[in-house]
């Protein structure tokens, strides 16, 4: 095999960047021919995909400078995403950290309450995975648990969501004077889109582990769910850190858009990097490579 002259490892190495583009875009192509002809037919104007990719990675080159920026100055940044089920927010999320340290960027995703937890303040669990200095946590969904489904499927007294709402203004103003840059998104999308991505995953095998019995819930109690919504928003939606709603019936625009978002929002810029040189290897005369047993090896199936 020839040697490869660094442009040409360069343009393989992008093909390789491409290439893991496209597995992940594998989520939305493995339907079913019927459901993947019925989505098309309900998204005629789908941004084209090569428009989509070329979009994607400016906006994650950004997300590297703003990682940088946050590690090098020892900013505090927390991202709220929450929205109704479907409605794109573990692919946003998705897309946001594929690039990024996750020494720096890391994603909570806390499950139910344990016995023990809900017998703590309520903020209490959430306390202990705000960030340190230099780092970026991404909340798949939060706080804003109690004045949504706990409040919509009776998980939570109305005592209880009352006092959420009393106390999570205060609450967040405080996480916003230690230092913390708090970002709020609402993923926002239609009865009818909603519809259409449940019956996506009950027919892809590959997603039918998305689809809970919570998720099948909201459905019934869509406009439960509304109204909690709209109640959350304007009584939430303060000063210091207010909501921003990203239309998501569009999946890659949304995506896009709350990453071009994010970044304006945050002041960062470039930062001072020491010049990276390859060492050379050192190569001792007396060292023999000794030979390992075969069973240590994967097959060689593919």
């Amino acid at each position: 095999m020839r040697d490869e002259t660094p442009s040409e490892w360069l343009r393989a190495e992008m093909r390789d960047t491409i290439d893991e583009d496209y597995e992940i875009e594998l989520e939305d192509a493995a339907l079913s021919r019927e459901i993947a002809r019925i989505y098309r037919e309900t998204h005629p104007d789908e941004m084209p995909r090569h428009q989509y990719f070329s979009e994607l990675l400016r906006l994650q080159a950004e997300l590297i400078r703003l990682q940088d920026w946050v590690s090098y100055h020892k900013e505090k940044v927390v991202v709220i995403f929450e929205g109704r089920d479907s409605a794109g927010k573990g692919g946003a999320i998705k897309r946001i950290t594929q690039r990024l340290n996750p020494r720096v960027c890391r994603v909570v995703a806390l499950p139910a309450p344990s016995d023990r937890e809900k017998t703590q303040w309520y903020f209490q669990r959430y306390v202990s995975h705000l960030p340190a200095g230099g780092e970026i946590v991404l909340f798949d969904r939060s706080w804003y648990n109690r004045a949504g489904v706990e409040r919509v499927m009776g998980f939570a007294t109305d005592n209880e969501v009352e006092q959420f709402f009393d106390d999570v203004p205060e609450f967040e103003r405080m996480l916003v004077r230690s230092g913390i840059r708090l970002i709020k998104y609402w993923f926002s999308v239609t009865d009818e889109e909603q519809q259409m991505r449940f019956l996506v995953r009950i027919h892809d095998p590959l997603k039918q582990w998305k689809l809970s019995p919570m998720d099948l819930q909201s459905r019934i109690r869509w406009e439960d769910y509304t109204k909690a919504k709209e109640e959350m928003l304007l009584r939430t939606n303060i000063p210091e850190a207010p909501w921003y709603i990203v239309p998501g019936n569009d999946k890659k625009r949304a995506r896009l858009n709350c990453m071009n978002h994010l970044l304006a929002k945050i002041p960062y810029g470039d930062v001072p990097h020491e010049a990276v040189s390859l060492p050379d290897r050192v190569f001792n005369p007396d060292y023999e490579r000794s030979v390992l047993p075969p069973e240590l090896y994967v097959p060689q199936r593919y």
